[in-house]
């Protein structure tokens, strides 16, 4: 990210942000509430769009790329609030996450299925059960298992942590360290500074 401006209408939120995740890395981003980590992290997924500056994925400029292409490029967000679709099945909300594999065909989206069961257990249990019974806890889990449907190389999680009891908040943060040692990248916006910074290459600081 070079020289990044962006907000909301006349108010400029980020200004002149520059920063940079390597593959494979997890990079955290720390600041105080209203320091503008969940609108950087909604200028890089294209939902609000920046004013000035570039935003480079794998070396193409993504600044103006349709919000809903930006998975099909391995760029995914888990949102703050875990955001999942509350009427629909667990299992419902993890296909979605996948709509981009349907040219990879249904054999794919199966495998990317089991790969999220492996990986929460408990989803597994609950796979028919609508998404808005589940427990905070259990509702992050869906959330974190949808975005990583995509099969995504950059995952950004903003405020993971965020409402969860600390044992929940330990096997979080366990899955994050997997995915890097999986070969991900890991973009992580979180309060809890001291957990954050343990786990993670390097962090900034948005003031």
């Amino acid at each position: 990210i070079r020289n990044l401006e962006a907000g909301y209408g006349k108010l400029k939120v980020l200004k002149n942000i520059s920063m940079h995740v390597r593959k494979g890395e997890i990079v955290t981003i720390i600041g105080a509430n209203g320091a503008g980590k969940t609108t950087l992290l909604s200028a890089i997924s294209g939902l609000i769009k920046s004013d000035s500056g570039e935003i480079l994925f794998n070396d193409i400029d993504i600044r103006a790329t349709a919000p809903q292409k930006i998975p099909a490029l391995g760029c995914v967000m888990v949102p703050e609030g875990r955001q999942v679709f509350a009427s629909l099945s667990v299992e419902e909300n993890l296909i979605l996450g996948g709509h981009v594999l349907k040219k990879e065909g249904k054999r794919e989206i199966e495998k990317q299925l089991d790969y999220q069961y492996e990986l929460f257990p408990i989803l597994k249990e609950r796979r028919d059960q609508f998404a808005g019974t589940l427990s905070g806890g259990e509702q992050q889990m869906l959330a974190m298992g949808r975005a990583l449907m995509s099969k995504p190389s950059l995952i950004m999680m903003d405020e993971p942590s965020t409402g969860l009891a600390p044992l929940v908040v330990q096997e979080i943060f366990r899955v994050i360290v997997m995915m890097k040692e999986e070969g991900r990248t890991v973009l992580l916006v979180e309060q809890n500074a001291k957990a954050a910074l343990a786990i993670a290459e390097r962090g900034y600081v948005l003031e």
